[in-house]
């Protein structure tokens, strides 16, 4: 069986955690880098172990036929330009999140993928969690009802001690605390409870402390979701609070609730709303790359290209959904107002 061959743009904190990922997985080889930083194959291969190819440019690299895999772990403003060269030049795609730092981007790299027909996964990889997956089959298996109300938060202190504080402070950049990291709970927020956002409300706000004065733009946003159905959601993410990291999560529907690693359901015989039952699972508990799921992800995706299938989960159109929606509530807290999502589109 002929290898997948990846070639992984950047060489930053998370490049690292994919490379490392795609050693574990079978019939996956890391075919080199491009990067600005100056690197030779030889000094690759000491630093991770395997042989692999330095480029000199992104355009060699996408050049080169023996490459069917571009993984895009460069800084957020370079994602749409490099994804959709990648995709014109006819390679699958594996692309760190944000996809864009424009709605107008975001579409253009979707628009891109659909026409070259490649298969692409977006690094959404907390779908991937034991918490997530447990927790959408306990909605799969009816244990909650029909949800009516779900809120999901991202709590993180990107301070200066943190790796990429130092360019995650620019406007340029970070773009915005929910775009920049408090995505990851607003796309869980949208697994778990998908379809029909209609509106967005969204307001922002920013600490005193002296750890996060360089941002560039507001570090806290709390966002109102209204669903075309009743449906109501909230995403808060924070990053500039002074706490241990937690990723909130609640779901309330007709026979049950989910908190977190807890859960009651009316359907489990015996249960009641009195005291909490155990999912069971670890929580998703750290910022940090080397422990996200990547690999059970990124098996998934290698699986599909192997049996000519989208990406499960966390395919461009999932991400797109989850873009339009932060996208949105990025407008509201700039305009003062709800926007409705048919307004991106306008």
């Amino acid at each position: 069986m002929k290898p997948y061959r990846v070639g992984v743009v950047g060489l930053g904190w998370v490049a690292g955690a994919h490379i490392e990922t795609f050693k574990k997985i079978p019939g996956v080889e890391v075919a080199g880098v491009s990067t600005r930083r100056h690197w030779t194959g030889e000094s690759l291969q000491q630093k991770f172990g395997v042989p692999m190819r330095a480029y000199a440019s992104y355009e060699e690299m996408l050049a080169d036929p023996s490459i069917d895999v571009i993984d895009i772990c460069t800084p957020h403003p370079l994602h749409a330009a490099q994804a959709i060269a990648a995709a014109q030049a006819g390679k699958h795609l594996i692309i760190e999140k944000p996809v864009a730092t424009s709605w107008r981007d975001v579409s253009a790299v979707r628009d891109a993928v659909h026409a070259a027909k490649v298969k692409t996964c977006v690094c959404f990889e907390l779908r991937y969690s034991r918490q997530a997956i447990a927790i959408r089959a306990a909605i799969d298996k009816d244990l909650l009802g029909e949800l009516h109300y779900g809120e999901v938060d991202y709590f993180h202190a990107i301070g200066p001690w943190y790796g990429q504080y130092e360019w995650n402070i620019k406007k340029e950049f970070g773009s915005s605390a929910l775009l920049t990291a408090g995505c990851h709970a607003m796309d869980l927020l949208l697994y778990y409870m998908p379809g029909g956002v209609a509106e967005v409300t969204s307001y922002q706000a920013r600490s005193s402390s002296k750890y996060f004065k360089a941002y560039e733009y507001a570090t806290t946003s709390v966002s109102l979701l209204k669903y075309a159905d009743g449906r109501v959601g909230k995403v808060a993410a924070v990053i500039d609070c002074l706490q241990p990291y937690y990723f909130h999560m609640h779901l309330i529907g007709s026979n049950g609730t989910v908190l977190d690693d807890k859960f009651t359901s009316l359907n489990w015989e015996g249960m009641g709303r009195d005291r909490w039952g155990s999912l069971g699972v670890p929580v998703v508990d750290s910022g940090d790359v080397s422990d996200h799921p990547y690999l059970p992800q990124f098996w998934a995706f290698f699986d599909g290209l192997r049996q000519d299938k989208p990406m499960p989960k966390t395919d461009i159109d999932a991400a797109v959904e989850t873009h339009r929606v932060c996208f949105a509530a990025d407008r509201s807290a700039e305009l003062g107002r709800p926007v409705k999502l048919a307004e991106l589109d306008a």
